[in-house]
């Protein structure tokens, strides 16, 4: 990636918009982190946004992911950055995932969780969690049903390579921006029973660049940004090798 000339004007075109967002929802900007989704965005595109400030990157694919991580640490080992995975865990990524990632955001059943607690290094801080729930009940959705969700939260706050954080959900787009805060708000319920029944919650992660502002307005708490970032995907991505 030889630079994109865009990136700082779209970061702070964004951070206008997330301000605008609050401040219509009555809340304080500091409440809602952004998390730059970099899938397909190589090691130097990371790197490039990092150097305006951002710190915290979402990989949706593990094997593109290691790779990014492992540059990123060569690159600018001074650069603490906080790697979020997001995307669909298979049984057989557990481990890499519970090695490389800070947080992880798609547990959608009690198996999942109990490899990455269990694969995590020795002294390692916990994995932050989120689960994962289908709350639009889409068959192509990765995601637990709401009525299975404080089941499931339970089992990951109980175990000891995990903090559970909150809810992640990824709701069928909608152009309409009261469609958008229904999705949301049926989200939002379901973390508020896993509060409600005495779990220690505060992640509401929903919203991407197309509807951050419903998402606000709901409660998110972490919005998961790519193309507002980075433009649209078309390009693949120029990995560094592992080394």
């Amino acid at each position: 990636m030889n630079g994109d000339p865009l990136l700082r004007e779209r970061y702070e075109r964004l951070a206008a918009r997330l301000r605008a967002a609050c401040h219509a929802a009555g809340r304080d900007p500091g409440e809602v982190r952004v998390l730059a989704v970099s899938k397909t965005i190589d090691t130097a595109g990371v790197l490039e946004l990092a150097a305006l400030g951002q710190r915290a990157f979402g990989e949706n694919y593990l094997q593109e992911a290691q790779a990014k991580i492992a540059g990123c640490a060569l690159e600018r080992p001074d650069l603490a950055l906080e790697w979020h995975f997001i995307g669909p865990i298979q049984s057989n990524k557990t481990r890499p995932i519970a090695e490389h990632f800070a947080w992880v955001h798609s547990i959608e059943r009690e198996k999942i969780a109990r490899r990455l607690s269990e694969q995590r290094a020795p002294g390692a801080p916990a994995l932050q969690a989120c689960i994962q729930v289908n709350a639009s009940g889409e068959p192509s959705k990765s995601g637990c049903a709401p009525g299975q969700a404080l089941e499931l939260a339970r089992a990951v706050a109980a175990l000891p390579g995990l903090r559970l954080r909150g809810v992640m959900a990824i709701p069928e787009p909608a152009a309409d921006y009261a469609a958008q805060r229904a999705q949301f708000a049926a989200v939002r319920a379901v973390f508020e029973t896993l509060r409600d029944a005495g779990l220690a919650v505060d992640t509401l992660s929903v919203g991407m660049s197309d509807d951050l502002e419903a998402a606000v307005a709901e409660g998110a708490t972490i919005v998961r940004i790519g193309t507002a970032l980075f433009g649209p995907r078309t390009r693949s991505a120029q990995l560094r090798p592992l080394t």
